[in-house]
Formats: C-alpha cells, sequence, structure tokens
C-alpha cells in the first residue's frame, strides 16, 4: 500500500464590506464602507507532495462534522493509498 503524505489548510472567506452613508453638512451625503459582516465560507484544501495532487473542498462552517467530510472524501479519492495529513496548526 503507497504512502501519500498531504498537508492540508483551510480558509475562510465572507463578505465584510456593506454601504453606509453618514451624516454630513448639506449637501454633501458621501457613502463610505462599513465594516459589517454578513455571512462567511470556509474551504478546505490538502495537497499531496509526491505528486501535487491538489483535494478541495467548500463547507459552510469549520467544525468537527465538516473536517470528516473533506478527510472521508479525501480518502475516497485515494483508496489504495495509506494518508498522512499534516493539519495546520492555529496556535
Amino acid at each position: 500500500m503507497p504512502l501519500r503524505v498531504i498537508f492540508q489548510k483551510e480558509a475562510r472567506f465572507g463578505s465584510i464590506s456593506d454601504t453606509q452613508q453618514y451624516w454630513f453638512p448639506r449637501p454633501i451625503r458621501p457613502l463610505t464602507m462599513d465594516m459589517a459582516t454578513q455571512k462567511y465560507t470556509y474551504a478546505y484544501a490538502a495537497v499531496s507532495v509526491s505528486d501535487g495532487v491538489l483535494e478541495t473542498l467548500i463547507v459552510p462552517h469549520v467544525n468537527s462534522g465538516c473536517v470528516q467530510i473533506f478527510l472521508d472524501e479525501v480518502s475516497s479519492k485515494h483508496p489504495e493509498d495509506r494518508i498522512v495529513m499534516i493539519l495546520e496548526s492555529s496556535g
């Protein structure tokens, strides 16, 4: 059984800007950008060291359930390999 070494990373993408009006003396009414988060989407990616194969998955959350879905997806695409996945450290 071949060994496949994979490095994993996740990222968060979201809408973080919103247009707002603020008070100014008449007739000025500038539009400014306000940092108001609406929604996030998360992406998991893992790349294989030996051949550069990239596995990706877009999910609505980062939690143990979504991580398990990603792990199941990666393992299903490489059924003949023993996989060692190095996960990113947030600390």
